[in-house]
């Protein structure tokens, strides 16, 4: 079958949703809000781990800083053309979209747990690289692994930010099953310093997801996501 990969994904994503939905009036606010600070510090680290992959370097036994040129320069130019574009509007209306379709109109979380869920589980090298790879080979066994770390994530985002997270599903199926089917053209492109740039400025803005989560949101982060595409761009002129 193909996009295997997208599909276990997308119903992971969604079955957290589910149950999130289903159990997460059980707990008390206390337990919500720790729930959150959980997830928020949770992602906050996967960010930092993948980050600093790229950005220090060991040599000759000691630890040496790179990238810093790469990373000012991406996120900049990133979120320059993602105002523009104004990417995080489109989120947004497509969040309204499927909260008036799924009745939660009345919900007031619903399009900010919507929008934290689907910027967690759709940037990052996992998504991209896990994408392509089904698509070029069948082989959806990285996607199958990040499939149990977005339920993890999505079922404590459901059950501490409400109903919306479980929705993040959607955009998994649109953005992966893309990548999937657009696989052969995009395999060329994806050289192996282009996924090392992909992967740690998408790292970067995951770190960022987790500030949103921990400290409110205050971080556009769809409009950065731009700068994961200048990051790949500038794997070329190095």
């Amino acid at each position: 079958m193909f996009a295997v990969g997208t599909i276990i994904n997308t119903i992971a994503i969604a079955l957290a949703g589910v149950i999130g939905s289903w159990f997460g009036h059980l707990l008390k606010e206390r337990h919500q809000s720790g729930l959150t600070m959980a997830s928020g510090i949770a992602v906050l680290f996967l960010g930092i781990s993948g980050s600093l992959e790229g950005l220090l370097t060991v040599v000759d036994g000691q630890l040496k800083s790179q990238n810093s040129m790469l990373l000012v320069l991406s996120l900049a130019l990133g979120i320059l053309i993602g105002e523009v574009l104004h990417i995080e509007g489109w989120f947004e209306r497509l969040g309204v979209w499927l909260r008036e379709k799924s009745g939660n109109s009345q919900d007031g979380q619903f399009l900010d747990a919507f929008l934290t869920a689907s910027l967690t589980v759709c940037i990052g090298a996992m998504a991209i690289i896990g994408s392509i790879q089904d698509g070029l080979t069948g082989d959806y066994r990285l996607l199958a692994i990040k499939s149990i770390l977005d339920f993890i994530i999505i079922l404590i985002m459901t059950s501490s930010l409400g109903k919306g997270a479980g929705f993040s599903a959607v955009p998994v199926f649109l953005f992966q099953g893309s990548l999937t089917v657009l696989a052969r053209l995009i395999e060329p492109l994806m050289t192996e310093q282009a996924l090392s740039n992909l992967s740690m400025v998408g790292s970067v803005l995951i770190f960022c997801v987790g500030v949103n989560i921990v400290w409110g949101r205050k971080i556009r982060v769809a409009n950065m996501l731009p700068a994961v595409l200048v990051a790949v761009v500038w794997a070329y002129f190095q």
